[in-house]
């Protein structure tokens, strides 16, 4: 408090008497900016008058318009997200971030690093977006949980795309049972996790955890006054009713989600709804849609330049392209995006075929066991069926354990288990019966208690 009314006396002109009179003698504050005593509220209400600030500016040191300007600022930081390039919205969080450091800002500076991690998650810098949400929880320690929850969340979502399901499910589940047993049933920050918690339950095969967390979504949402995040919730709940079979209450809701969206001009998210929908379609059959939406999806997603993403929906546009018979379309989208794999060269023996036009290079949007490892178990997949279409069995079996390989990792026990009777059934075409019988086992085992062995109970449910 000294150094402070040192600070802003020095910078107003004041001599020390200037400043304590009439009230105080000019040895009072002397005292006081040595920091000797400790002032009353009287004399610090005295002073801030004096100083021509506020009691609480002069108090915690924050000034009400530079704090302000900060909050303005990453308002705007976050609408450049939403438009625009996340590297071009990570210049300006970063800004803030540097500013309210030095002015000792907390609350602004943590929203700040969230926003900084939520422009390295969009630009799968993963690492990077890890180290900015820990940032942010160890700025938050002392804080109620419920401060925290965005950047857990963050984090979860982080060893999600890293292909780190089980962690993920962790985090998250820990979050929602402190939460409860705390009595700190906040519906913003259960929402966030509940609907965070739905993909790696999908992915894991924990349909019936990830049903829940989808109910339990829907009826916080009312409590909730996040347009934002009821869209994101409805994205989720849509994942829960495809695995169902219920395609059109799915396309149902993500119509919603992209209504609000489309309000709210958040193109990145509104691209995952494109993406989304295409996937619907695909599941229905209708594949020419799909393509049409996926197609949408990929094109926003590249022009906001977020790579890892649009790594993701290329492995499913290329699978709709398989089925549609256009499968050197679909290699040429495939390939690139596992450029840095040993296997992936194999799956073309007449030689690689030209990218199409238009699409991420290597290294744009790869996909490898730390960065999208699902979707690049799904990439090996396609490229294993395609040249096993082909009659290169060789090429489809290395394709196929690359796969395995991969999605062992992350404990993707749905698709482990399909890839595993793909692998058995082309192993028992080659007359390897005794191999083909261990992959069929293995998928058996991935598939009997989905999500079960490797996820603790469910956490507790909060009183609705």
């Amino acid at each position: 408090m000294g150094r402070r009314v040192l600070r802003l006396r020095t910078e107003r002109g004041f001599t020390q008497r200037q400043l304590a009179e009439p009230a105080y003698t000019a040895a009072y504050v002397s005292t006081l900016e040595a920091g000797k005593v400790r002032p009353s509220e009287a004399a610090l209400r005295h002073l801030a008058d004096r100083l021509g600030i506020s009691y609480e500016e002069l108090t915690t040191g924050r000034s009400p318009r530079d704090a302000t300007r900060l909050r303005a600022a990453v308002t705007d930081a976050r609408r450049a997200l939403a438009t625009g390039a996340a590297e071009d919205a990570a210049v300006l969080f970063a800004g803030v971030r540097d500013e309210a450091e030095r002015l000792g800002f907390a609350e602004e500076r943590s929203a700040a690093l969230l926003g900084l991690g939520d422009c390295a998650l969009e630009t799968g810098d993963l690492t990077v977006a890890r180290d900015h949400f820990e940032a942010v929880e160890r700025l938050l320690a002392g804080e109620p949980l419920p401060r925290r929850i965005p950047a857990i969340r963050g984090r979860a979502v982080a060893h999600l795309l890293a292909g780190e399901l089980r962690y993920s499910c962790y985090l998250l589940e820990s979050s929602i049972d402190e939460l409860n047993a705390s009595g700190l049933h906040d519906p913003y920050a259960l929402l966030l996790l509940y609907t965070a918690a739905i993909a790696p339950y999908m992915d894991m095969g924990a349909h019936a955890r990830a049903v829940r967390a989808a109910e339990l979504a829907l009826a916080l949402a009312p409590s909730v006054d996040d347009p934002g995040l009821i869209a994101r919730m409805h994205r989720g709940v849509a994942r829960t009713l495809i695995a169902e079979g219920r395609t059109a209450e799915a396309d149902a809701s993500l119509a919603k989600a992209q209504e609000l969206y489309e309000q709210l001009r958040i193109h990145t998210d509104l691209a995952h709804c494109h993406w989304m929908r295409g996937y619907v379609h695909a599941q229905d059959g209708n594949l020419e849609r799909a393509e049409r939406e996926l197609r949408t999806a990929r094109d926003m997603l590249a022009s906001k330049r977020a790579a890892l993403f649009t790594g993701q929906v290329e492995v499913e546009l290329a699978d709709v392209l398989r089925r549609r018979g256009r499968t050197a379309e679909a290699e040429a989208l495939l390939l690139p995006l596992l450029a840095s794999s040993p296997a992936a060269g194999a799956a073309d023996t007449a030689g690689e075929p030209e990218a199409a036009s238009g699409e991420a290079g290597p290294g744009e949007a790869g996909l490898t066991a730390d960065r999208g490892a699902v979707h690049a178990g799904g990439a090996h997949r396609l490229l294993g069926l395609i040249a096993d279409e082909r009659g290169d069995a060789e090429a489809a079996e290395e394709h196929y354990c690359a796969a395995l390989s991969l999605l062992e990792r992350t404990g993707a026990a749905g698709d482990l288990a399909d890839l595993c009777r793909l692998l058995g059934d082309l192993l028992r075409r080659e007359g390897r019966q005794e191999a083909a019988m261990d992959a069929y086992r293995t998928g058996l085992g991935h598939r009997a208690a989905p999500g079960t062995t490797t996820l603790g109970p469910a956490p507790a449910e909060p009183p609705m």
